[in-house]
């Protein structure tokens, strides 16, 4: 293996410079708001504030079955945060994310604004709150939240470790690289074991559990996260492939992943979502036609 680094660390550290990367210009040790900036507020019960990163992409798949279930409740409205640009540093996303990241909700239906944020409390309270896509046997339920707490612990070493040293890094470090393909090799083993006894993560029934680990783990097994299905092998996972075929058909899934998306096809990008027919009137390319 080769040294790719001299590096001491000191007594100290102190953060004295950029620390390079893709997302070099985001990355600060503090916490708090940079600006005075509120968020706007639409005409649904629910807010989203988010971008179309797998986490983002979860609380939007969730959002768009729930109204495929008749939840009419559930409609909402996704604003966009280009977290490129240091939106989740206003001080109004902080207000609704004190962690500044996405995606946060608030949910106006109430007396009160509630504010929830990271990912899996939003899937757990918007199926708490609408009764659906949780189970309510004690045994089922307790397997489904297993596989949803899975991926948020997870998925990190997925996205933060493996996707950051592959894809991101400013340098191909090997040690690094080594070391997070073999954790997430493991982890879509683990999956691909799960799904070889079970149709879905909580057993036989579409839950909460397949809506949080899909964009990350079914991204990754269809080649869609960094570029990365060569090297990971990934066709060799069968089952997880079989599960992310089935997930990725479903209409409501095929609509939540391209909301506040900024990449790929224009036709796969609906920036903002307000309404329902946004998804036939104002994805990307229906915006750039019409100049």
């Amino acid at each position: 293996m080769s040294n790719a680094s001299d590096y001491t660390p000191p007594k100290v550290w102190t953060w004295n410079k950029a620390s390079g990367g893709r997302f070099a210009n985001i990355n600060r040790p503090i916490a708090g708001p940079t600006s005075e900036k509120e968020l706007p507020v639409g005409k649904h019960p629910l807010q989203l504030y988010s971008l179309g990163t797998p986490n983002g992409q979860k609380v939007t798949i969730m959002l768009e079955e729930l109204l495929a279930l008749g939840h009419k409740g559930a409609e909402y409205d996704a604003w966009l945060i280009k977290i490129g640009e240091g939106d989740q540093f206003g001080s109004g996303f902080v207000a609704a994310n004190p962690n500044s990241k996405i995606p946060a909700l608030v949910d106006r239906s109430g007396p009160k604004p509630v504010r929830v944020f990271e990912s899996g409390a939003i899937l757990l309270y918007l199926a708490e709150k609408f009764g659906a896509l949780v189970p309510t046997d004690s045994a089922k339920r307790a397997e489904c939240l297993s596989w949803l707490f899975w991926q948020m612990g997870s998925a990190p070493y997925l996205g933060g470790g493996f996707g950051h040293f592959y894809a991101y890094a400013p340098t191909k470090i090997e040690y690094a690289i080594d070391r997070f393909a073999m954790e997430t090799k493991r982890q879509l083993d683990v999956l691909d074991r799960r799904l070889a006894e079970a149709r879905f993560l909580g057993g036989d029934d579409y839950t909460i559990a397949d809506i949080a680990v899909w964009p990350w783990y079914g991204g990754l097994a269809k080649g869609l996260l960094y570029g990365a299905g060569e090297f990971l092998s990934v066709h060799e996972y069968k089952n997880v492939q079989r599960w992310a075929d089935e997930i990725g058909a479903r209409p409501a899934v095929r609509r939540g992943r391209i909301v506040n998306r900024l990449q790929g096809d224009p036709a796969a990008q609906l920036h903002e979502r307000h309404d329902a027919s946004d998804f036939d009137l104002k994805t990307q390319d229906k915006v750039a036609a019409k100049g």
